[in-house]
């Protein structure tokens, strides 16, 4: 039985998918690498070699079926790999969070960056125990706004989301960006992780709240870690007095 992650990486440039199965098999925590040339190739790889991959690094951009769509048909695997995306473009990591990808890179890749999204396959997969309370096993990517470029956020840096239109404005520890999503799908996937929907507009971490202010007309006010305030609805006001005072 091999040790350590098993991983496919998937890029139609030969050099490119040399460098990433390299820098791949010099982790500790990694005990097979294969590569593919094409989605294709990794989807025989996937049915017929028999190996249980433990996660796929996927180009985005690759003649034919590309790496997004590739995931798309991961999903419907009874245990599908974990999937990080590894890009010469940013401009699909929206797209990468709403397919639940671990992480994405952009080229070149890093060392580090590499290592941080191998750290995260192995913890999604139970290799090594989470960091702190685990909430940094999942980001975030957001607009920097400057330069078109995009930022991945972990979601123990955020302290609230706020709907604004066709986005959802972050505010947290690094900085306030804009993300395209639906607040809704926000609160679905983290509202196991400490986040709740204290109002309509407002979808909170309560894990970095502080403090529930009364205010005159009945309602309240949510301090934040930073001092901000986030209204909260009149009829949540008792359930997160309950909430924060466990």
């Amino acid at each position: 039985m091999t040790e350590g992650l098993a991983l496919l990486a998937v890029d139609d440039e030969r050099p490119a998918l040399e460098d990433l199965v390299r820098m791949l098999r010099s982790s500790p925590l990694v005990g097979l690498v294969d590569g593919a040339a094409s989605a294709a190739e990794a989807l025989v790889a996937l049915g017929e070699s028999g190996v249980a991959y433990d996660g796929l690094f996927l180009d985005v951009r690759m003649p034919g079926l590309g790496g997004l769509e590739l995931a798309r048909v991961l999903r419907r695997f009874e245990r599908p790999p974990a999937v990080v995306f590894v890009s010469a473009f940013d401009d699909a990591a929206v797209d990468a969070f709403e397919l639940a990808a671990l992480d994405y890179l952009v080229k070149p890749v890093s060392r580090q960056r590499l290592a941080e999204a191998v750290e995260r396959v192995a913890r999604a997969k139970g290799a090594v125990p989470p960091a702190g309370d685990g909430l940094d096993a999942d980001v975030l990517p957001v607009d920097t706004l400057r330069g078109g470029g995009t930022r991945l956020l972990a979601r123990n840096s955020i302290l609230y989301l706020q709907a604004h239109g066709d986005y959802v404005r972050v505010a947290s520890d690094e900085g306030r960006y804009l993300l395209r999503a639906r607040m809704a799908d926000l609160e679905a996937r983290w509202s196991q992780h400490g986040f709740a929907r204290v109002h309509r507009g407002y979808l909170v971490n309560l894990r970095r709240a502080v403090e529930v202010r009364p205010q005159l007309n009945g309602t309240a006010v949510l301090v934040m870690a930073d001092g901000a305030e986030v209204p909260i609805a009149r009829r949540q006001v008792g359930e997160l007095r309950r909430r924060l005072a466990v």
